[in-house]
């Protein structure tokens, strides 16, 4: 086990050193570098977050001007992204080491791992990759590489693994290599043993890989599946002003707290549960969907079914039916929470993916 070891350390840094890819976050050792790449990299893919990343950091350089900028502007430079609580958490922990660290990053794994929305992964690639401290990082792509190396069986999906996996990735950091070498580990999960098709033959490791020698690579790691998302018909309002809201479209602000809070949106409800399956005729939703307006002091013309579209949370599907509408009796000042906006004015809004999506598809639509 011990040569076994000492070849896989070994092996992956030199192969790290020589293929390692250019990314942002990389060409300096900043703490606050990392701890952003490290949060939007959350259920997101490398390509998708560059872009992301640089505007980010280009708006928010430091730990502190992130911590004072409003969240409104936090929201629309994560705009995309989803998982929006990340990005909230992120802004409250700079708030926290604003106040607390004078808005440095501190080298301290108690005072890391106390930050919100700061987990073991993350207080461990903070501290390694950052200060290149000696702890592991051990998210799905280690464990995959490490549950296939050392031929381990244990189901990864559940919480009792993480342990065991980080011990032995604690034992795998060379002494002062702890930066590199969990980001050559990360890497090789990422580019190499992928979760689908690992690439066994250029792997720098594969020699004395056991999952690989015993032909289990394709079998390991032991993953129990995920719950599937609920599924959640909702009928939704594109509101199209008239008036002096000519050429604009109605939105409205989500509640304070909850999924997607202070976001905006299009209008929408729950269908009824009786509904949830086979939905109602377009016209009885369209009839709750007017009432549920005129009840906020709204009142709209339904004309048609525009669109379908859907989006999935970690624990929700929303399948969408949107109707549009025409806006009527508009009142000069419209009831708290709702806004008609313009397509130069969507800059100003902070939109969950799928109503970013809508707006933008129906102004593009209307502009040609």
């Amino acid at each position: 086990m011990d040569e076994q070891k000492r070849h896989f350390s070994r092996e992956l840094l030199r192969w790290y050193m020589n293929n390692r890819r250019d990314l942002p976050w990389r060409r300096q050792q900043n703490a606050y570098y990392t701890w952003v790449s490290e949060i939007m990299l959350q259920q997101t893919r490398v390509d998708t977050v560059i872009p992301y990343f640089n505007r980010f950091i280009g708006k928010f350089p430091t730990a502190t001007a992130l911590a004072d900028a409003p969240e409104e502007e936090v929201l629309k430079a994560w705009e995309g992204l989803g998982y929006y609580s990340r990005a909230r958490n992120l802004q409250a922990a700079a708030r926290e080491v604003k106040e607390r660290y004078n808005g440095e990053v501190p080298d301290d794994k108690a005072a890391v791992a106390s930050l919100k929305g700061v987990g073991p992964y993350t207080t461990g690639a903070i501290m390694s990759i950052a200060f290149n401290r000696s702890e592991p990082a051990v998210d799905g792509n280690v464990m995959r590489v490490l549950s296939r190396y050392f031929r381990l069986h244990d189901d990864i999906a559940k919480p009792s693994t993480r342990p065991h996996i980080e011990h032995i990735a604690q034992e795998l950091i060379p002494e002062g290599e702890a930066s590199h070498f969990n980001q050559a580990l990360m890497e090789l999960g990422a580019l190499v043993c992928t979760p689908k098709s690992p690439a066994c033959l250029p792997c720098p490791v594969m020699e004395h890989c056991a999952g690989r020698i015993a032909g289990e690579e394709l079998i390991l790691p032991i993953k129990t599946k995920a719950k599937p998302p609920k599924p959640e018909l909702r009928y939704a309002a594109l509101i199209e002003g008239t008036g002096p809201y000519e050429g604009k479209v109605l939105i409205r602000k989500r509640p304070d707290t909850g999924l997607l809070a202070r976001m905006w949106e299009l209008p929408h409800l729950l269908a009824p549960k009786a509904a949830q399956l086979t939905g109602l005729p377009d016209d009885e939703a369209m009839d709750m969907l007017r009432g549920m307006l005129h009840a906020d002091g709204i009142e709209v013309e339904p004309v048609e079914r525009h669109v379908d579209a859907e989006h999935t949370f970690s624990h929700i599907h929303w399948q969408m039916r949107v109707f549009r509408c025409k806006g009527t009796d508009t009142p000069s000042i419209l009831p708290e929470g709702y806004a008609y906006i313009r397509p130069e004015q969507m800059e100003g809004y902070a939109f969950p993916n799928l109503f970013l999506r809508l707006i933008n598809q129906y102004f593009e639509y209307e502009e040609t």
